[in-house]
């Protein structure tokens, strides 16, 4: 499943959603994980709203966004894209969040894991 976080130096979680103007992206799976891309924010005017659209609308490939921060108008309009909102609250390394998701996919994933890693199956393939 593809991911996004939202990080200054590509190591850890460290930026809100709503100040980051990029987003480091890795697929991760059960048993592997691998950086994919950095997506930039092209044009950070504009209204709250406006802003949040246009991050939305450059992650709309992910299954999950991580931020250390994700205020509520930003997480609904995330979920409203299909786009799983995961908040640390604390600078967190991208490492330790990807070997969590690796554990979780593992395992025995939550419904709406087990349909993004379904969806991205059926994408990448």
């Amino acid at each position: 499943m593809r991911v996004a976080f939202t990080t200054s130096t590509g190591v850890e979680v460290d930026l809100s959603f709503r100040t980051s103007t990029s987003f480091t992206v890795w697929d991760v799976g059960p048993d592997e994980a691998y950086y994919v891309t950095t997506v930039r924010i092209a044009d950070d005017a504009g209204c709250e709203d406006d802003r949040i659209a246009a991050r939305v609308k450059v992650l709309s490939g992910c299954s999950i966004v991580c931020a250390r921060e994700i205020g509520g108008p930003a997480a609904a309009k995330l979920a409203a894209g299909s786009i799983h909102p995961l908040k640390t609250g604390v600078s967190t390394p991208v490492e330790d969040i990807i070997d969590r998701l690796k554990g979780v996919l593992r395992g025995a994933p939550a419904p709406w894991i087990r349909k993004a890693q379904v969806g991205n199956d059926v994408a990448a393939g």
